[in-house]
């Protein structure tokens, strides 16, 4: 009885130790936490896209409530909804621009080569170590679907030419595509970038257009009727300085002979100039 009595008070005392040790513990790791934080959370889209260049909306949520960022900077959420962030924080609205994923190629199966049949695993990156896929163009769009597949907002399709299309409306700038790519032809872009490249093969003139009919050739007829330094031929291939963008307009896309430099509607269509080569064909290429 006295052993019983004694193990009872023992584990009665050590229960009320462990205790004492752990209130004691929490006192001295407490780390306060502004509840204004889940509230300004609940508030954004919960979508974890990375649009605003932060980690995840929490993350996002935070910086706000410490105010070294501001609620215009999420392009996804609504304006009246990060205007109600702005309201309960006491702060400025603030702007940020929404950016989208853009496909540097538009070689569809229309109007690019294929040197090869590739039979395999359905996948852009497994086909890509097969010598490269079986495309004639070494840096063309191999039209698997991998950009479709991690996009988990919708905003991807393949067109009936196997190429990428991006729904703008549905685009949050997440960046999975231009990770899963494994020709690195997606990169993300303000809406304001709406003159393009869409092209990014480094071959140049006949040798180029033999396997793409819309690729660029490199000829620099963008760039002589363009602003002085707004778009430069680099390794046979147009590149525009976007810290020039309030130059662009739809001159430097009149005489490019193969469209290969296009001007993005915001409706969606995409221009192509005066002297571009009208493709009419529906079916594709056959194996060369």
């Amino acid at each position: 009885m006295v052993t019983l009595l004694t193990a009872v008070g023992f584990m009665a005392a050590l229960g009320l130790l462990l205790a004492l040790v752990l209130v004691l513990a929490n006192q001295r790791l407490y780390v306060y936490e502004d509840p204004r934080i889940d509230q300004v959370e609940d508030l954004l889209p919960k979508a974890n896209c990375g649009a605003c260049g932060e980690a995840g909306c929490r993350t996002f949520a935070e910086l706000l409530v410490k105010g070294e960022v501001e609620p215009g900077k999420c392009t996804v959420n609504a304006k009246a909804t990060n205007q109600r962030i702005a309201d309960f924080l006491g702060v400025a609205l603030g702007s940020g621009e929404r950016r989208v994923a853009r496909l540097a190629c538009a070689g569809g199966a229309h109007v690019a080569r294929q040197r090869a049949r590739y039979a395999g695993l359905a996948s852009c990156r497994a086909a890509a170590l097969v010598s490269g896929g079986g495309k004639g163009c070494a840096w063309g769009c191999l039209g698997l679907g991998d950009c479709v597949a991690v996009c988990t907002f919708g905003a991807l399709s393949l067109d009936a030419h196997g190429l990428p299309v991006v729904d703008e409306s549905r685009c949050t700038a997440c960046g999975d595509c231009v990770d899963v790519c494994p020709k690195d032809l997606f990169s993300l872009h303000p809406l304001s970038h709406r003159l393009w490249v869409a092209c990014k093969s480094r071959d140049a003139g006949d040798e180029a257009e033999h396997e793409c009919e819309v690729v660029c050739t490199a000829c620099g007829r963008c760039a002589q009727d363009s602003p002085e330094g707004l778009i430069r031929i680099e390794n046979n291939l147009a590149v525009i300085d976007y810290s020039r963008n309030a130059l662009a307009s739809t001159v430097a896309i009149e005489r490019c002979p193969t469209g290969a430099i296009v001007w993005l509607e915001p409706d969606g269509r995409v221009l192509k100039g005066r002297d571009a080569r009208r493709v009419v064909r529906k079916g594709a290429l056959p194996i060369a």
